[in-house]
């Protein structure tokens, strides 16, 4: 069976089989409009907080990789972000595919890769 998570750049058209497609982005991307992106939901709640995103640009040597997935998987498990997370989760758990939308450049050095493998430890423990 395909995995039911995905995960594309929204300046990439959109697939058919993409599924439901979830904006995993803080901020709105920059020259995308709504109907281009074909965004069907927009999850802020499961990016890091802008504290987090900002002191992990500070440094881009990469230096502060791991300490960002420690404290980004610490800001998931927190309440104000689990509602979100759970409902990210219900969307795969209801036939999927889920496809994860975001806009960085460098999406496998992003948050988003943390919050594909923290959306598959939620859904191995429920």
């Amino acid at each position: 069976m395909d995995d039911p998570v995905r995960v594309r750049r929204v300046y990439d058209p959109p697939e058919a089989g993409d599924g439901t497609r979830v904006l995993v982005d803080r901020l709105w991307p920059r020259g995308v409009s709504k109907e281009r992106a074909a965004i069907d939901v927009w999850l802020k709640d499961v990016t890091p907080s802008d504290e987090l995103r900002s002191w992990y640009h500070q440094d881009r040597s990469g230096a502060r990789h791991d300490t960002f997935v420690d404290r980004y998987h610490t800001e998931l498990d927190d309440p104000a972000h689990t509602e979100a997370v759970d409902r990210l989760a219900g969307m795969v758990r209801a036939g999927g595919p889920v496809t994860l939308i975001t806009a960085v450049k460098d999406v496998a050095d992003s948050h988003v890769p943390v919050l594909v493998d923290h959306l598959r430890h939620v859904m191995k423990r429920t």
